[in-house]
């Protein structure tokens, strides 16, 4: 006897389009902001943050790369609601997912604070005092990263139903990466651009799978 693994998804043209608007969605957003923190004045990646990009003459760019990762991430939710509709995990991964996108919706509104040295003029130090904008930033982006693991693990519930072990693992295990990456961004930013860099390869991974 021949033991098959239940098919993963039931994709369509239509999700497999979903899906890959999300899966692009990381990894331009980290493209994009790369690019441009090596070609700021004053940016430093061991200092700054990718979201402070959105500040000074050329913060448009970082506005925009913002926006764009959030309508791509919202539309690959409504991919991932499609591929995993009637299985584990198909309500709550889509929602949480969506939840994340609309956290960069967010950040586009509600600018970080300046801080660090960037932009040119801005005090040397850390940021220590929020101002409302950057007070809502910040509790957006925490929201957003927080829903985006709590989706990992119900991921990991749906592919271990369906045999999926290996996925089932890596899933339950990249919120440990995620938030280990927070938590160490108070000694360096690096490990918080570490951490969200994890989620965001993460889930564009787990959105090119479910496309197959």
């Amino acid at each position: 006897m021949t033991n098959t693994l239940p098919p993963l998804t039931a994709s369509t043209p239509a999700t497999r389009t979903l899906l890959a608007a999300g899966a692009v969605a990381g990894p331009l957003f980290l493209a994009v902001g790369i690019a441009q923190g090596l070609t700021r004045e004053g940016f430093d990646f061991s200092r700054n943050a990718i979201s402070q990009l959105a500040l000074g003459d050329a913060g448009w760019i970082q506005t925009a790369n913002f926006l764009l990762a959030g309508v791509l991430t919202i539309a690959g939710a409504a991919g991932l609601r499609q591929a995993l509709r009637n299985t584990h995990g198909g309500t709550w991964a889509p929602r949480l997912i969506a939840v994340f996108g609309a956290t960069f919706l967010l950040s586009a509104a509600f600018e970080a604070d300046p801080g660090a040295g960037f932009p040119v003029g801005a005090p040397e130090g850390r940021v220590t005092e929020l101002s409302a904008h950057g007070t809502v930033h910040m509790i957006g982006g925490s929201v957003g990263y927080l829903a985006l693991c709590a989706a990992f693990l119900v991921l990991a519930r749906h592919f271990a139903a369906t045999g999926r072990r290996g996925w089932a693992l890596a899933s339950r295990l990249m919120p440990v990466g995620v938030l280990a990456g927070f938590v160490g961004s108070g000694a360096t930013v690096l490990a918080f651009t570490a951490g969200a860099a994890l989620g965001l390869g993460w889930l564009s991974t787990l959105a090119v799978r479910l496309s197959a």
